[in-house]
């Protein structure tokens, strides 16, 4: 059903379609549900100021809870999707994305071509919300997406340095496309939950996420999924170091799914700052340290480059200018 939403259709045709998933969705939380309630969230108690922000745990759970915690973040984003003015880009990586999730979490195996289903009757929703409660909401409902594909892509690059260790050449290349899913789905979930207005997000969002509403600002450096994340790259290059080229005489397969992840790191970063550009547009961070840029565009961007810079030598088509550049002030 994910794989037929039609992501590119007028917005009546896309809108069915996200409905017909959500309730598809629905009826797997349903039957999970079944087996196991799910874990009371609000019952854990938060290990930092972002998670009880964000509404977001962290707990050992098994597989059918894994499952069914995923997928209820799954419908939550898919309910919301139906009323947000999503880019059909957008859209598609980000249901991509959702799909990648519901196979991995329930270890099902992808079917083929999506089938036309007939359609059937689905509540609309978000009726009788106002739209402040409706954006208020769709900014907690994209970061928990953002957070669900996080970890998933930390899993994914975790498996793939794994089956990498024991020469499993084949599931590495798996698990790296896998990875990939999920991070072209990053900065997707981040414009899912950016769908307001900016005039909104700065007169009654922004304020929500610093002092004195929050003991410490909020930044994404708190979010322990993203962390995991970078950890699990980290250790993925230290077991592939090779340039593009050397890697590329050993395994052009290897060498192209690397260079995919990377490639899809690299605009991650991009287009949180052009995001932050359009929501902020030149202010600073209310996480930014004195010592820092002049604004969060600015913080964002050096972020970028440093990250184009460590992978130039990693990827086809590397950012040798942004490379030489970095290793210039290295060394001046």
């Amino acid at each position: 059903m994910l794989a037929g939403v039609a992501t590119y259709a007028g917005p009546v045709e896309r809108t069915a379609a996200l409905r017909q998933a959500a309730a598809e969705v629905g009826e797997l939380v349903a039957a999970l549900t079944a087996l196991a309630p799910a874990v009371a969230g609000e019952d854990i108690p938060a290990e930092s100021t972002s998670q009880a922000y964000f509404r977001v745990r962290e707990v050992e759970l098994s597989d059918q809870q894994a499952a069914l915690h995923g997928a209820l973040v799954i419908h939550r984003g898919l309910e919301d999707l139906c009323d947000a003015s999503l880019s059909g880009a957008d859209l598609a990586l980000e249901v991509t994305g959702m799909r990648q999730a519901v196979l991995d979490l329930t270890g099902a195996a992808p079917g083929g071509d999506a089938e036309p289903v007939p359609p059937v009757a689905v509540p609309e929703s978000g009726v009788g919300a106002s739209l402040e409660t409706v954006w208020s909401a769709r900014w907690l409902i994209g970061h928990q997406v953002h957070v669900l594909f996080n970890v998933c892509a930390a899993v994914a690059v975790a498996d793939a340095a794994r089956h990498l260790r024991h020469g499993d050449g084949d599931a590495a290349l798996g698990r790296l496309a896998d990875a990939t899913v999920y991070v072209r789905g990053f900065p997707a979930a981040m414009n899912h939950a950016s769908t307001i207005p900016a005039d909104y997000y700065m007169a009654a969002i922004r304020q929500t996420m610093a002092p004195p509403s929050t003991d410490i600002p909020l930044s994404g450096r708190q979010h322990r999924g993203y962390k995991l994340f970078r950890a699990a790259m980290k250790d993925l290059l230290s077991l592939l170091p090779d340039s593009y080229e050397q890697l590329a005489c050993k395994s052009v397969e290897l060498a192209d799914a690397r260079g995919a992840l990377l490639e899809a790191d690299i605009v991650d970063a991009e287009r949180h700052v052009t995001l932050a550009y359009s929501m902020v547009h030149l202010r600073r961070s209310i996480a930014q340290r004195p010592e820092g840029p002049d604004n969060a565009v600015a913080e964002l961007r050096l972020m970028r480059h440093r990250r184009a810079g460590q992978y130039a030598p990693l990827i086809r088509f590397g950012d040798h200018y942004i490379a030489d550049a970095v290793a210039g002030l290295r060394h001046s």
